[in-house]
């Protein structure tokens, strides 16, 4: 039962509706935290968004085209979060301390002032946001390691139906 239901989500079409639904959602989290949350994100979160924006209109391609294309986009994308994921660990490496985050993080903006007043204001106060430093932990991993077992999670989806879709063209 279990081996079947595997089969059916790793057809290709079916692997690429799931890629598509899941990394939208984890990026569209991400801008729930930033816009609607008011977590501004820093430089390596914008860096680890990339891929996601790069993956979703490959991976509604995929789930347009026949298998043997399909799958062939299925691999790239599954290289794309490949790349994802080690962005990720990389980023929450260095929030954990392993290794150093880059020396010219900053963050993205925060919400825009509303005069010249304020925005004067607001720079006494506002400070780039640390690379090194979660702004946010769920079971004690942070959004960077998120995004790297989702982005490991979706690889391997991916990965699994491309073979699939070269393997049974």
């Amino acid at each position: 039962m279990a081996h079947a239901l595997a089969a059916r989500l790793t057809t290709p079409r079916t692997a690429a509706v799931l890629v598509l639904l899941g990394a939208a959602a984890t990026v569209g989290g991400a801008l729930i935290f930033q816009h609607g949350f008011g977590y501004v994100p820093c430089k390596l979160c914008l860096t680890e968004r990339q891929p996601y924006y790069l993956a979703l209109p490959v991976a509604a391609a995929a789930a347009l085209l026949p298998r043997r294309l399909a799958g062939l986009l299925l691999g790239l994308v599954a290289v794309i979060f490949l790349v994802g994921a080690g962005l990720g660990l990389y980023h929450a490496g260095a929030e954990w301390g392993f290794w150093p985050g880059p020396s010219d993080c900053g963050g993205g903006a925060g919400p825009a002032p509303a005069g010249v007043n304020d925005f004067l204001k607001s720079l006494e106060t506002t400070r780039p946001v640390d690379c090194t430093a979660a702004a946010w932990r769920f079971l004690g991993i942070s959004l960077a390691g998120w995004n790297a077992v989702i982005s490991l999670a979706l690889a391997a989806l991916a990965g699994t139906a491309a073979l699939r879709g070269l393997r049974r063209g």
